[in-house]
Parts: C-alpha cells; structure tokens; sequence
C-alpha cells in the first residue's frame, strides 16, 4: 500500500511550483531548470505561470477515481462491484487504506498548499498590490474549494496556511468543522472582491465563479450546529447562499447551453455555463490528463484502444427510478441499450450501444476515440472536469429559496428549475418542495461527483432522515432489471434471482470518511479533540453592499 505522509506532501507542494514554465497558453506548461524563488514572482506573467499549475495537476490524484467515486459511488448513483476505487464508497465500507481516499486526502493537501506558497510568493512580490490581489484571489479560491472538501468529508482536519510550518512539525491538532468550513468561506469572499470580472485567458476563474461557489458553501454552512437533527437551517446563511448566487446568475457572463449533452464534448471545454472546471492538456501526460473515460467506457469499440474498462461500472437501479420518461439528461449520462451516440464512432455513422438491456453503463465523461477527436489520447479524454457550472448554482437559489419551508413559489427559484426541466424536455413545476429540488440536483449533476455531499449537507440538520434515506436504498439486494431506453422505464425481472452484497454499517458514521492510517500514525493527534482556528485576519462585510 502506496503511504502518503502529512510532511511529504506538505514537502512536495513547497517544491512542485519550481517545475512550471508559462507561455501563451495558460496550461502548456514545460519544465523550466532556471527558475528558484529567488527569480519567480517578478512579473505578472510569473504570477499566471504559478498558479496555473491550480487548474489540473494539483487535482490530478482527487479527479482521477474519488471525484465519482466518492460523489456518485457513495451516493448510490454508481455501482461497481469489482472496481475497488468505488465498491468501497458504494458499499460503505471504506477504511483509512481505501486507496482512492488516500490520494485524494494528499491531493486536496496538495491544493491547499500549492495555493499557499503561491499565496506566499505573490505577497511579497513588489508587483502593484492591485495586480498581486487578483493572483492571490485565484488561490485562495482554489485554496477553500479544497477545505470546502475536506470539511465535508473529514469534518476536523488541519487549517495551514504556511506548508514550511507543517514540514518542520507535522504532528499538530486539527481544527473543528466550523472553522474549516469559516475559513474557505473567507477564502471565497476574498476571491469574490478580488478576481477579474471577466477571466483573462479562457478557463480561468472570474469573481463571479467565486460568488456561485459561495452558494455551496453558505449552503453547506446553513444546517451546521450542534444538533444534526435540529431540522432547520440558519436563516442568515440561507440568505446569503441567495444572494450569491443570485449574483452569480444576474451578473455573472455564464449561459445556459441550449443542448445538455453538449456540456459533456470536448470541443465545448469552457463553454458558457462552465465557472470552474479542471483544465486537462489534450497530448498531456500524467498529472495533467483526464483519466476518467478509461474507466467508464464500457467497450474498445469507443475507445479504439485496449482503455475501456467500464463494462462492470454501471448506473445503480435507484438512480435509474429517478429520471422521468422524456427527460433527455437520463441518454447523456447513461449509456442503455440500442442508444445511439452521433459522435462517437462518427466516422461510421456513430455509436448504437447493443448490449442486454439488462444493465447501463456511464455515458457522462465518455466521448470517443482519437478518430472523433484529435485531442482524445489513451487515458486522455481531454475533457474538462466541472467543479462548478451554472446548473448548480441555479438550483443552490431554489435550495436557499425554499428554506426551512415545505414550499416555496419563490419567482426566481421557479425560472431557475424550470429553465432546467424545459432544456431537459420535460413539464414545468408550479412550486417547489425539497424532493424536487433534491430530484433534480441528482439527476442534473449526476457523474459530476456532487450527489453525495448534497446529502451530507442535509444531514447537518436532518441526520435521521438521511440515514433513513441511505437505508432504503437497498444497496445490499442487487435486484435484476430490464431497461427500456426509449422511455427511460425500469421493470423489475421476476426472472432472476435477486444477488446480495455485504454492505456496511449504516447510522451516523457514515457521513465522515476515516483519515489516512498512514496520516493517523505519523500524526496521532489527528484522532485528538480540534482545537479552534485563531482567525487573524478581519472579515470582508462588504460584497453585497
């Protein structure tokens, strides 16, 4: 079992950035021996050199396997019964050397770290402050999207801001969920003052791509207190998670797609409803490619290479109850049987999936050979990974809109929503309950690593519930089914013996995953009581003024 040490990552990030050159384009990087610290940070150009290396190899090890198979293996969105990097999440029995969970424990550290000695490096460049500010700001967004996802899944975990700290003494307390989840936010905010209004290179971030992130997490926030059952969130967050996402929307440059499948080409990388998306280099090598199509992709046939080893990683039958009969997002994230994909295989008519309508395999994240696409590579799809795009932060409104109450008419959480369904093909909704936002967050964002942490946001104020939700999932009992695509039905095949599988223990342990064991046994205290986060710097008050 490959260990990842505390220090050796905190070592590793203090060093990586010395490897990255810049030129035209942001992500074609190439190693330059020349620079040290002692030349770097002089320019403008230096600062764009220094964190472009945020937007993909950082993140490498986090979107290679736990992106899905955390958020959507977890869920119960993604089953896969002989893939070790997602079974574990799907059955719940991940430990602290469930492989996937350690790399991605070392790749958030390594986001968080890389961001700070970028952080660092700018600070005291004599570059014009305002210049510094907007660097400083993409780091620091990068910086709390990874705490956002270590509070979520970790809850404790270690807050540095200087990784040459941890490198001398790595054996330190954590600090406490709240605090966690209060620094990304100051992150956030500082990234919503200070990022460009629009993005100076295409696929980097803008201050609006920060105010949609903040919606997730004064979301997450909202239903966070003492009591995980309190069934209510707090109203001030929940207002907040409004506002910024209405921000987003109204004043942002992002625009629905009129085709939802089209999300999902790469030829429509950074499209208009992308805020935050990993950037993957097309020819890339490790570190900077998007594994992800060698994993879903269910035959050679799409692939035209010996990387297609989806044929077992498939949709759950509960995800599949979830879409309605015309709901066209259900044929761009799932691939059933006689499906037909115009531009996959294009050169010969596309691509018919022809397997026993028994099973679906993952479409989202598929896209084809290097004959569809030049820029498609063995292990190398090329296609962005969202992190964050406008269909979420649209139902973040309608979440934060309905509140604490069992419906809401909210004007603009309807607009929202249904601009959702119709692109979908689907009927309008006249009002909103928690179910319907809860059913088309899954389905809009599903195989986009989400689902997961929407429950464990619920289960900050409605544990139980979620617990009772988990439960009735039915993950131990695999029940044969048969799948009519046309009209996206499931029908139960009494034909067939149901099959069982061992599933974990379900109560409120399962929304924290275990810490590394290699992590606990280098740093004891991380299994210690938190110790709260001494916050130097003042909080920004003035965004929405």
């Amino acid at each position: 079992m490959k260990k990842i040490h505390i220090k050796r990552i905190f070592l590793f990030a203090a060093l990586s950035f010395l490897g990255a050159g810049c030129s035209e384009d942001f992500l074609d990087k190439a190693p330059n021996d020349l620079i040290t610290k002692e030349n770097f940070y002089k320019t403008e150009d230096d600062f764009k050199a220094a964190t472009a290396p945020l937007y993909n190899r950082v993140w490498f090890d986090f979107n290679d396997k736990f992106y899905y198979g955390l958020g959507d293996g977890r869920s119960y969105n993604l089953y896969a019964p002989y893939s070790d990097y997602i079974y574990p999440f799907a059955d719940l029995t991940e430990t602290g050397l469930t492989g996937p969970l350690v790399s991605a424990w070392g790749s958030l550290y390594n986001v968080v770290q890389q961001s700070n000695n970028v952080i660092i490096g700018i600070e005291a460049s004599n570059v014009d402050t305002a210049v510094k500010n907007k660097y400083i700001a993409e780091a620091r967004f990068m910086r709390g999207t990874a705490y956002w996802y270590l509070a979520s899944l970790w809850g404790n975990v270690i807050i540095s801001t200087d990784p040459g700290v941890l490198v001398k003494n790595p054996v330190v307390n954590t600090n406490p969920t709240k605090d966690v989840y209060e620094f990304a936010i100051r992150d956030l905010e500082f990234a919503a003052k200070f990022l460009p209004e629009n993005a100076p290179q295409t696929g980097r971030l803008t201050r609006y791509s920060a105010f949609g992130m903040l919606s997730r997490l004064y979301l997450s926030v909202a239903g966070l207190s003492d009591n995980p059952n309190s069934g209510t969130r707090s109203q001030s967050y929940l207002d907040l998670a409004k506002k910024a996402a209405e921000k987003a929307i109204a004043d942002g440059p992002y625009r629905m797609l009129v085709n939802y499948a089209d999300l999902f080409e790469v030829d429509n990388n950074n499209n208009l409803e992308s805020m935050f998306a990993l950037q993957w280099v097309p020819f890339g090598g490790y570190g900077v490619n998007n594994t992800q199509q060698a994993y879903f992709a269910l035959s050679s046939d799409i692939t035209g290479d010996d990387a297609a080893w989806g044929y077992w990683t498939r949709a759950s039958n509960n995800v599949l109850y979830e879409y309605e009969p015309k709901d066209k997002r259900r044929q761009a994230t799932w691939m059933a049987d006689d499906d037909h994909y115009s531009t996959i295989n294009a050169a010969n008519g596309g691509y018919t999936v022809d397997h026993a309508n028994t099973f679906v395999n993952v479409k989202k994240g598929v896209v084809g050979s290097t004959k569809d696409n030049s820029k498609i590579t063995r292990q190398n799809s090329s296609l962005n990974t969202y992190m964050l795009r406008l269909g979420e932060v649209l139902l973040n409104y309608a979440e934060a809109a309905l509140g604490n109450n069992a419906n809401t008419t909210d004007a603009n959480a309807l607009t929202f929503v249904n601009l959702l369904r119709k692109r979908a093909g689907l009927d309008p909704k006249t009002s909103l309950t928690y179910e319907d936002i809860r059913h088309e967050r899954r389905v809009e964002l599903c195989m986009e690593g989400q689902y997961w942490y929407d429950l464990v946001r619920r289960s900050y104020y409605k544990q139980q519930e979620v617990i009772n939700y988990v439960t009735g999932q039915s993950r131990g009992i695999i029940v044969p089914i048969t799948y009519a695509a046309a009209t996206n039905t499931v029908s139960v095949d009494a034909t067939r013996d149901n099959s069982t599988r061992p599933v974990g223990a379900i109560d409120a342990s399962i929304f924290l995953m275990p810490y590394p064991e290699s992590e606990v046994i280098q740093n004891p205290l991380l299994s210690q009581a938190p110790v709260p986060y001494d916050f130097k710097e003042a909080k920004i008050t003035d965004l929405f003024n």
